[in-house]
C-alpha cells in the first residue's frame, strides 16, 4: 500500500494539487518497529487514495540528511515526521536538511501532543487492567530539547485529566527526572500500589524494552503494534499534519 498513488483528488479540500507526502521516521529500526511504523503509513494511504504516500527511514543526527530525503523528484512533497516530541533531529536536523535541498518541499509539526494520542494512551493503559489504587507513570523517551520535554509533560497533563488520576512523567533518556527515579518516587509516595507505565513512544523498538526494565509492575505497550492496523485517530493526525503544512505553503505561494 505504501507508496501507491491514486487518481483524483475529491478528498483534497484544497486549491492546487495534492502533494506527495513522505513520513519520515529516523534511527536504525528493529523489524517489530519498522513494521508497526509501516502499519500506520499504511492507515494514511488507505485513507487517502489521491495522495502518494511514502516513508523515508532516515538518520537524522547525520550531515547529510538532505541526500537521505532524495533528490528533487521529491520536490513539492510534505514531509511528515513521526515522532511525538519534536528535538533537535526534527527541528534543527530535518528543517536544515530541506532547507539544504532547495526545494519548495514543507516540514510538517511534530504528531504531539494532541488528543488522539492520549487516547490511544487510556486505550493501552486500559489494556493492562488499570485499577483504582495504580499510580500511571508516564514513560517518554526524552530529549535535549525543553521544548520538547515540555511537550512530553503536557502529554502527561493531559492524560491525567483523561484517567481521572495523577500521572508521572519519566523519561528513559536525556531529561529528568528518570523512568526508574520516578518509579522509585511513586514507590515512595505511595507503598504498595501497582506502578503501571503508560508508554509515550509511537512503536516497540529500543526504548520501549528500556521502559519495560525500568521496574514497574506492568507496561502498556506502545501506540503502535506490528500485528495490528494503526489506529485511526493517528492515520487522522497524521493526514491534519500534511494538510496543515500544505495550507501553509499554498498561502506562501
Amino acid at each position: 500500500m505504501v507508496g501507491s498513488t491514486g487518481a483524483g483528488a475529491a478528498s483534497e479540500h484544497l486549491e492546487g494539487p495534492p502533494l506527495r507526502l513522505v513520513a519520515v521516521t529516523h534511527g536504525a529500526p528493529s523489524s517489530a518497529n519498522r513494521e508497526a511504523v509501516i502499519r500506520l503509513v499504511d492507515g494514511v494511504a488507505s485513507a487517502r487514495p489521491d495522495l502518494d504516500v511514502s516513508i523515508s527511514f532516515i538518520d537524522a543526527s547525520r550531515s547529510d540528511v538532505a541526500a537521505a530525503l532524495g533528490s528533487g523528484a521529491d520536490a513539492g512533497a510534505v514531509f511528515v515526521p513521526l515522532v511525538l516530541s519534536a528535538g533537535f533531529h526534527v527541528r534543527t536536523g530535518l528543517s536544515l536538511g530541506l532547507d539544504d535541498r532547495g526545494s519548495d518541499s514543507r516540514l510538517a509539526a511534530e504528531l504531539g501532543p494532541d488528543e488522539r494520542i492520549v487516547e490511544v494512551l487510556a486505550e493501552r493503559l486500559g489494556g493492562v487492567r488499570l485499577a483504582d489504587g495504580d499510580a500511571v507513570v508516564l514513560a517518554a523517551a526524552g530529549s535535549n530539547d525543553p521544548r520538547a520535554v515540555r511537550e512530553c509533560f503536557e502529554t502527561g497533563r493531559r492524560l491525567g485529566q483523561r484517567l481521572g488520576r495523577p500521572v508521572t512523567v519519566g523519561f528513559i533518556a536525556a531529561a529528568i527526572p528518570r523512568l526508574p527515579d520516578a518509579i522509585e518516587m511513586i514507590r515512595e509516595v505511595h507503598p504498595g500500589a501497582r506502578v503501571v507505565l503508560g508508554t509515550y513512544l509511537l512503536a516497540p523498538g529500543t526504548f520501549y524494552d528500556a521502559a519495560a526494565a525500568a521496574g514497574a509492575d506492568a507496561i502498556a505497550r506502545p501506540l503502535l503494534l506490528p500485528d495490528e492496523p494503526a489506529p485511526s485517530g493517528l492515520v487522522e493526525l497524521v493526514l491534519d499534519r500534511y494538510s496543515d503544512a500544505r495550507s501553509a505553503r499554498l498561502e506562501r505561494a
